[in-house]
């Protein structure tokens, strides 16, 4: 059985509820959801003349799917204010896009329950494609108001400069 390295008595994986996520530096607030990063690599089949009747199978071209961010809405702006290098109404005809800094690299940190970071992964040369302000509004209901952001992006990699860190325990 696979242990782990630096905690060999931990035999529970990490939890999907401790994560942060930042961009240009900075923690964004309120990020309460990170959808699953996922790729995906096309399968291209092939044969020879001379082969049997079944095919050979190679990889082709890779693609990442985007990544949808979630938090409650509060005073930040830092979702509109990314979605808007995208797109901003009454910006003049010709100026509703501002490409010299749509593209933005983040980077989501996986904590262990202690807090400590655990995993982090990179994420490269996002932009917003989607982003939804406020949500359905219900008179009848008692949600939080979430909004979101679609993050088209051009890959992504695990950090490996972040290691298992050493746990806490009682009396350490």
């Amino acid at each position: 059985m696979a242990e782990f390295t630096v905690n060999p008595t931990r035999f529970d994986p990490y939890k999907n509820f401790k994560f942060r996520v930042k961009w240009d530096g900075r923690y964004v607030a309120g990020v309460s959801k990170v959808s699953a990063l996922k790729r995906t690599t096309e399968v291209i089949e092939h044969r020879e003349g001379g082969d049997p009747s079944s095919s050979r199978k190679s990889p082709g071209r890779t693609q990442f799917e985007p990544i949808t961010l979630e938090r409650g809405i509060t005073h930040d702006p830092a979702f509109e204010q990314w979605a808007n290098k995208v797109w901003t109404l009454g910006a003049g005809a010709g100026a509703e896009v501002s490409l010299k800094d749509f593209r933005k690299d983040i980077v989501i940190e996986i904590y262990n329950e202690a807090g400590q970071l655990a995993l982090a992964y990179k994420v490269f040369r996002c932009w917003v494609s989607e982003f939804q302000a406020p949500p359905d509004l219900d008179a009848n209901a008692g949600a939080v108001l979430v909004q979101h952001i679609k993050l088209e992006n051009e890959g992504w990699e695990r950090d490996t400069s972040v290691v298992e860190p050493a746990e806490p325990g009682f009396g350490s």
